[in-house]
């Protein structure tokens, strides 16, 4: 019997640690350690958070749409690091595409498990180009060897 990983696409625990800091002049600059590049700024710890889960966001989706690898997110501790989750149709893109990586499957061989084109699997990786279905996401799931968890928040 395989192995199942877990993934909870609602609520779950998912994310990226940065490291928000008061600036002098006023404001915070926030920045994620584990993603080069990734960094922004609001006016208040609020807004800072906000436009945190922007950034992210918009850097995993640049990444996941050309084809670059994306760092999973390590643990930071101390008081200026702060949890940061994508937002959902991020996090949804991201899951698929790791499990398909971590099975070893091309995208390909994953549209022909799941019975649909290879262009249709590959719109289910990239944010904001499918909205999937519970009952395709559970397809999916089974496929690349994923436990859906739907949790309320």
């Amino acid at each position: 019997m395989s192995r199942r990983r877990s993934v909870g696409l609602i609520g779950d625990e998912s994310g990226y640690y940065a490291r928000i800091r008061k600036q002098r002049g006023g404001g915070y600059l926030v920045e994620f350690p584990d993603l080069r590049g990734c960094l922004t700024e609001g006016a208040t710890l609020a807004e800072a958070r906000k436009n945190a889960r922007e950034a992210l966001s918009g850097w995993l989706f640049v990444a996941i749409k050309h084809g670059d690898a994306v760092p999973a997110g390590r643990a930071h501790r101390g008081r200026s690091f702060h949890r940061i989750v994508p937002e959902l149709d991020v996090r949804i893109a991201l899951a698929i595409l790791s499990a398909r990586k971590r099975r070893g499957l091309t995208q390909q061989q994953a549209a022909s498990a799941l019975g649909i084109s290879q262009q249709a699997y590959r719109k289910l990786e990239i944010p904001g180009k499918s909205n999937p279905t519970l009952r395709t996401l559970e397809r999916i799931s089974a496929v690349l060897g994923l436990d859906l968890q739907l949790r309320a928040a």
